[in-house]
C-alpha cells in the first residue's frame, strides 16, 4: 500500500555526513545529562511503599493525589483491576529508615478523612481459626467507605535487582537483533542496524535524565518496545537494499544511489506505518492518564527518532562500512570444458 510514489530518487546519501554529525550531537547531549543529572527512578527501583486500597465507590484520583502530594511530592495514585482499586506508591527518602512501616497508616488515614471518615480496625477470624485486622475507613453511620487490601515495602536491594535485570533484558536484545540482522543480511547491517536502535534508547533516557521525569518500568517496557519497532524499519530499507543490489536492470546504480532508491522507494510505507503508530501512542499520552503518560511519552520520542535513525543513521553506516554489490551476488561456477 502506498499514499504516494516518488518517480525521482531523493539524493538522502549525498547529506549523509550532515544527518549523522545531528544524531552524533544529539547523542552526546543525552549522554551527559544521562550522566550529569541521573535518572529519577521510581518507587520499583528506589524502594518504598506500595498500597493497595479498595473503596466501595470509584473514588476521584486527582482529589486524591492533589491532597497526597501536599505531604508526599513524588507520590503515585492510580487506578488497577477496577476503578473502585487503587495502587498508591510512597517513594523511599533518605534520612526516613524504619518510618516507611508507618507511612501505610498515615497516607490511609488521610485519604480516609479526605473521603470524610474515620480509620478503624477490624479483626475477623477466618474458617481456619486464623485471627486477621485490616484497616478499614467508615463513615459517622459506620458504612464502610474504603480499606486496605495489601501493604508491600520494596527495598533498595530489590530496586537494584530490577535495574539489573532490566539492562540485562536490554542486553539479550541487542545480543538477539545483531544475530538475527548477521544471518538475514550481513554482518555490516548488523552493525549499522544496532548502532542506530541504541542511538533511539540513548536518546529517550536522556530526554528523561534532561527533564528527570519519572523513569519506572512501563518506560522500561516501553524502551524495549522502541529497540524492537525501529529495527523493523531498518529491515524493511535493508530488504529493498538488497532487492536493488541483485536487480539486473539497475547494476549501473553505486552504492550511494542504490541506498537513495531503496529510502525514497519505502518512503510511503514509513510515512503510514509511523504515522499510524504515532497516533497510538498520542492517544495514550492524552487519554491514558497518569498510569500511561510517561509509557506513551517514551514510545512518542523513539518512534519519532527512530524514523531518523532507521533511516538516515542507518543507511550511511552501512554504506562506510564497505557494503557493495559483491557481497549479494554469488558468483557463477563455470563449468569445466570436456577435454577432447
Amino acid at each position: 500500500m502506498e499514499l504516494f510514489r516518488i518517480k525521482k530518487d531523493l539524493p538522502f546519501m549525498k547529506h549523509a555526513l550532515v544527518f549523522n554529525a545531528i544524531s552524533a550531537i544529539t547523542f552526546l547531549l543525552a549522554v551527559f545529562f544521562i550522566f550529569y543529572k541521573g535518572l529519577h527512578f521510581s518507587v520499583e527501583f528506589t524502594g518504598g511503599t506500595v498500597m493497595e486500597v479498595s473503596y466501595t465507590e470509584s473514588p476521584s484520583l486527582d482529589t486524591i493525589r492533589a491532597a497526597l502530594e501536599k505531604t508526599h511530592p513524588d507520590i503515585q495514585v492510580q487506578t488497577f483491576g477496577s476503578s473502585r482499586d487503587v495502587m498508591i506508591r510512597i517513594p523511599n527518602k533518605a534520612g526516613q529508615g524504619q518510618k516507611l512501616s508507618t507511612q501505610s497508616s498515615a497516607v490511609f488515614e488521610q485519604t480516609c478523612q479526605l473521603a470524610g471518615g474515620a480509620v478503624s480496625s477490624i479483626s475477623s477470624v477466618s474458617d481456619k481459626g486464623i485471627e486477621t485486622t485490616r484497616q478499614s475507613c467508615q463513615s459517622a453511620q459506620k458504612t464502610e467507605l474504603s480499606s486496605i487490601k495489601r501493604v508491600e515495602f520494596v527495598g533498595p536491594q530489590v530496586g537494584q535487582e530490577l535495574a539489573s535485570d532490566g539492562g540485562m533484558a536490554l542486553l539479550m536484545v541487542v545480543i538477539g537483533i545483531v544475530i538475527y540482522l548477521a544471518f538475514r543480511f550481513e554482518w555490516r547491517f548488523a552493525v549499522s542496524a544496532i548502532i542506530a536502535n541504541l542511538h533511539d534508547v540513548i536518546i529517550i533516557v536522556g530526554f528523561f535524565a534532561f527533564f528527570q521525569w519519572e523513569f519506572s518500568l512501563p518506560v522500561l517496557a516501553a524502551v524495549l518496545a522502541v529497540l524492537g519497532y525501529s529495527v523493523n524499519e531498518s529491515v524493511i530499507v535493508f530488504d529493498r537494499v538488497r532487492e536493488t543490489f541483485r536487480n539486473s536492470r539497475m547494476r549501473g546504480l553505486s552504492v550511494p544511489e542504490v541506498l537513495d532508491h531503496a529510502i525514497t522507494s519505502t518512503i510511503s510505507r514509513t510515512i503510514i506505518t509511523h504515522a499510524c503508530t504515532l497516533m497510538m501512542a498520542l492517544s495514550m499520552f492524552f487519554f491514558g492518564g497518569p498510569t500511561l503518560h510517561y509509557f506513551a511519552l517514551a514510545l512518542a520520542i523513539g518512534i519519532c527518532f527512530g524514523i531518523y535513525s532507521s533511516v538516515l543513521v542507518a543507511s550511511p553506516l552501512v554504506m562506510w562500512l564497505g557494503v557493495s554489490r559483491e557481497q549479494f551476488i554469488k558468483p557463477q561456477k563455470q563449468k569445466d570444458e570436456a577435454v577432447v
